[in-house]
């Protein structure tokens, strides 16, 4: 029963590693779309994270997780015969692995962390069954790697701790490892981990040669990295007599930036209980309760609060941010002992819901509209328009050959100024606007709809459409009501690409 169970929650969440629904920018654009145009040599666009005079991003963890899968897929497809790649097999050969990574390494470190086998089929079951494991974890954010970090850090300290007998070098070697690994992946990775590695504090008394090796082992990782980055920011081989002068120490311009409160209103401010009483709800669903109610405290419940705690400090409050809470947090749930039938039904809709919305409908057509201008002739310009922004890296080997604007949330009539000034007139065009089907202020150009075809202006001729699209960026309440809204985004769900012309 258990383990039936729990291979259909894993073969949902493969379904759901797959489909390609697109929850924020940056797990696009920090990490495929840099390293693609290395590995691939692909056109991309890279954030001012990676091109500042203080670049505040390290290369090296995405070597580290994306760099070799796709050298190994460049080397296969190159030995087939294959001369280009298409950029569908980058983008799911990446899904895949991320869904690996949560399904081998997150599932097994829950399995060490917990004591008992009941523990264990709760927690993992838990951990299984909530969207955000199907969804984030499965996406290519930094905030997903850091999730597996922090786990494997949690397992290693445990191990080094609880053998008595030996010093276990090999794991404080990897702990030493992982530990800088996840602070060059993200800066806030100590806030999770500061209250585990205070285990360790006896240990190295009793043990001082298993501080030597984390020492080393640590020191000689961070300099691997800062030559990595430093080489990578520099374009050029670097010599250790020039390191001192030349080195790019990415998380301390990291750190550098997020403590001028000036640089964090740049991305939006919210209030210092966003992540308590707004962020965990939204991820953890019916979870809270039993997790105020009923927790297990230990080092996993502390090692959560901790992160969370420190990550409330500052006023740029994300949910994603608190990813790698999620598994600690659940694997403390105690389920409860009364109307347990009833908490598990509202668990599941809770999950099925959000994974349905967040996993398969969130902003779902980007991807396949950008895969499908990959393989289009002639296109010469796409405007985007309420949309998230494209991932360049998708269009492949002829991403320099189209040019990508994103116009964003840009009011409508200024949108259309916009082609008009870029459609040559009576042209046959090469120009698209890709933009969902919600928008209703596209009907009156849109060939067929128009009450007056003779009419000077823009065209519009639908070329290509994906239904799985939801753009909650267009909300307009205000203007329009909730239900007529909500009607509108949900009824005329979808995404379309229009032929534009200019009839002048």
């Amino acid at each position: 029963m258990w383990g039936g169970v729990y291979l259909c929650l894993v073969l949902l969440r493969l379904y759901i590693a797959l489909s390609p629904s697109y929850l924020h920018p940056d797990e696009h654009l920090q990490g495929p779309e840099v390293i693609t145009g290395r590995v691939f040599s692909f056109p991309t666009h890279l954030t001012w994270e990676f091109t500042s005079a203080t670049p505040i991003r390290s290369v090296f963890p995405l070597w580290v997780f994306y760099g070799w899968p796709l050298t190994l897929l460049k080397w296969l497809a190159e030995g087939s015969g294959y001369q280009t790649i298409p950029s569908a097999s980058v983008f799911y050969t990446l899904r895949v692995l991320m869904f690996l990574l949560s399904f081998v390494l997150e599932d097994w470190a829950l399995h060490e962390l917990l004591p008992s086998s009941k523990q264990r089929r709760s927690a993992t079951l838990l951990v299984a069954s909530s969207y955000v494991t199907w969804t984030y974890q499965t996406h290519t954010f930094s905030n997903a790697i850091e999730t597996l970090l922090v786990l494997w850090c949690l397992v290693l300290i445990g191990r080094i701790v609880e053998d008595k007998q030996t010093s276990q070098f090999l794991a404080s070697a990897i702990l030493a490892f992982l530990v800088v690994l996840g602070v060059f992946n993200r800066i806030t990775f100590p806030a999770f981990i500061v209250v585990p590695l205070m285990r360790l504090l006896p240990h190295f008394f009793s043990k001082p040669i298993t501080l030597l090796v984390m020492t080393t082992t640590g020191v000689l990782t961070t300099l691997l990295a800062i030559c990595v980055d430093t080489e990578w920011y520099t374009n050029g081989r670097i010599h250790f007599r020039h390191l001192s002068s030349k080195a790019v120490i990415t998380p301390w311009n990291n750190f550098v930036y997020n403590l001028d409160p000036d640089n964090l209103a740049k991305h939006g401010l919210h209030p210092y209980y966003q992540h308590f009483l707004v962020n965990l709800p939204q991820l953890l669903g019916p979870a809270i309760l039993l997790l105020v109610l009923r927790p297990r405290l230990g080092m996993r419940f502390y090692s959560a609060m901790c992160g969370i705690a420190t990550l409330s400090c500052f006023k740029h409050q994300e949910a994603r941010f608190l990813l790698p809470a999620i598994p600690l947090l659940l694997s403390t749930v105690r389920l409860p002992q009364r109307s347990t039938k009833l908490w598990i039904g509202v668990w599941l809709i809770f999950n099925v819901c959000l994974g349905i919305l967040m996993g398969v409908y969130h902003q779902g057509g980007v991807v396949p509209a950008q895969l499908w201008i990959a393989e289009q002739p002639g296109i010469a310009q796409v405007y985007w328009w309420k949309t998230y922004s494209p991932p360049m890296y998708l269009l492949g080997q002829h991403g320099g050959d189209v040019v990508a604007k994103d116009l964003m949330g840009m009011r409508g009539e200024l949108m259309v100024e916009e082609l008009e000034k870029a459609v040559a007139c009576e042209a046959n065009s090469t120009t698209l606007l890709v933009a969902p089907l919600s928008a209703t202020f596209l009907d009156p150009y849109t060939t067929g709809l128009s009450s007056e075809p003779e009419r000077t202006g823009i065209h519009l001729e639908k070329v290509w459409q994906w239904k799985q699209h939801l753009n909650l960026d267009d909300m307009d309440f205000g203007d329009d009501g909730v239900l007529p809204t909500i009607s509108r985004v949900v009824g005329r769900r979808g995404i379309g690409a229009w032929n534009v012309r200019n009839i002048c």
